[in-house]
């Protein structure tokens, strides 16, 4: 009888309700389990949430970004991961890939653990190389090239100090471009993640594979008894960031409370107290009409979408999409922009719109609010894609399919 695969996970934070990165570690850990695989998560804090048949191990950092500078202490010193932490913070920097790195580096190095490859969630460290020195084959999954983030961010901020800062910030980026292009193998997300990881990272697409993402079709799901709200739209934002176009979002419900006075919003995700969205909610005088939440449960995100008559993704860009997917496959309304991997996930079953477009995203949404059997129709199709499509299921099947490729061209 031939032995499970036994496969490491490796992600620098995993957070388990923001962003969509630790989502990923723990949907696939459990999928890739249910396909019969031996998993652990290696993971830096904050830790993510996994099935009971996923291992976890451990790597602490100074988690400086939810524990702020004054965490410091003496005892922190001794170690030179922790003190370079400490001092990018200090002067704006963002270490935790490369100090996570150092740690998976010397856990390897120390436990000389058995797996039979090892499979990186974006962190893109030096570590993964030292490690792949000592023998173990290693994949990266890159959701998005974060150079483009860091694209629109400068495109975003006329401020020059600040524009530095947002260099000085995203500096990670000089670590993460050589070890992705020196890597054998990367899984992107969705074609369209494929093609920019090739234009950013300058990665030939012959290395690269789409293997998916996928959605919790048990979890997210129409709920027995759900009413709709018809006066409730809905929209996430993983980081509030130019990217994620909450700016535009936040315009288009303007438009839109002037044809609809009774219309809420419900944005998922924590706002910067002087950021250009809460600015701009302050400057229209929206705040009584939007009811903002962080830190949500995946039981009470089910029951916020279903509540939904439209979720809106007002992203410039996506390398996958996964809370527009979440919300078709709870049976809500979704339009969405062109903005990376968007339409892939939507297809013909939601409303595609230009990105940047707060206009076109208001007149859109408005369509479906005044069309009740057209976003009735978006709710079944939308549902049916999603199971059809984007099961963490049939992600788990085309990765451990990509595993055997790797490990049979590893044994050559």
């Amino acid at each position: 009888m031939t032995k499970p695969l036994k496969i490491a996970l490796t992600s620098y934070r995993s957070h388990p309700f923001s962003g969509g990165q630790g989502v990923y570690i723990s949907a696939l850990s459990k999928a890739l389990v249910e396909q019969g695989l031996q998993v652990d998560v290696i993971s830096g804090p904050p830790y993510p949430n996994l099935d009971e048949r996923v291992g976890l191990v451990k790597l602490p950092s100074m988690d400086l970004y939810e524990h702020g500078l004054r965490s410091l202490r003496w005892h922190h010193l001794h170690s030179y991961s922790n003190v370079v932490e400490w001092l990018s913070k200090l002067t704006g920097g963002f270490a935790e890939p490369y100090t996570f790195g150092r740690r998976l580096r010397r856990y390897f190095a120390t436990h000389k653990p058995h797996y039979d490859l090892i499979h990186d969630n974006q962190s893109l460290c030096r570590g993964l190389l030292d490690v792949e020195r000592m023998g173990y084959p290693v994949v990266a999954t890159i959701h998005h090239p974060i150079s483009s983030d860091l694209r629109l961010a400068l495109q975003a901020e006329p401020v020059w100090w600040r524009r530095l800062f947002l260099r000085r910030w995203h500096s990670f980026l000089r670590m993460q471009i050589p070890v992705a292009r020196a890597l054998k193998r990367i899984f992107a997300v969705s074609e369209s993640a494929r093609a920019d990881v090739e234009r950013e990272f300058g990665i030939d697409s012959g290395r690269m594979v789409v293997t998916g993402i996928g959605t919790d079709t048990d979890l997210f799901k129409p709920l027995p008894g759900r009413v709709k709200d018809l006066n409730r739209i809905m929209i996430t934002a993983s980081s509030d960031t130019a990217l994620k176009g909450v700016v535009y979002a936040i315009q288009a419900f303007a438009v839109l409370r002037e044809q609809f006075p009774n219309l809420r919003l419900r944005l998922i995700g924590k706002l910067k107290p002087e950021g250009e969205a809460q600015k701009l909610i302050n400057r229209l005088d929206l705040a009584a009409a939007i009811d903002n939440h962080s830190r949500v449960s995946q039981e009470d995100l089910v029951a916020f979408y279903n509540e939904a008559s439209v979720f809106v993704s007002p992203s410039l860009y996506e390398g996958f999409g996964l809370p527009a997917a979440e919300a078709m496959a709870s049976g809500t309304a979704v339009v969405v922009t062109n903005g990376g991997a968007l339409p892939e996930v939507v297809g013909n079953d939601g409303v595609v719109v230009p990105s940047g477009d707060s206009q076109a995203l208001a007149a859109a949404v408005a369509d479906v609010l005044r069309d009740p059997e057209r976003r009735i129709a978006l709710e079944q199709r939308g549902r049916d894609r999603i199971v059809k499509e984007f099961s963490w299921a049939a992600c788990a099947r085309r990765t451990e399919h990509e595993y055997k490729a790797v490990l049979a061209n590893a044994d050559r």
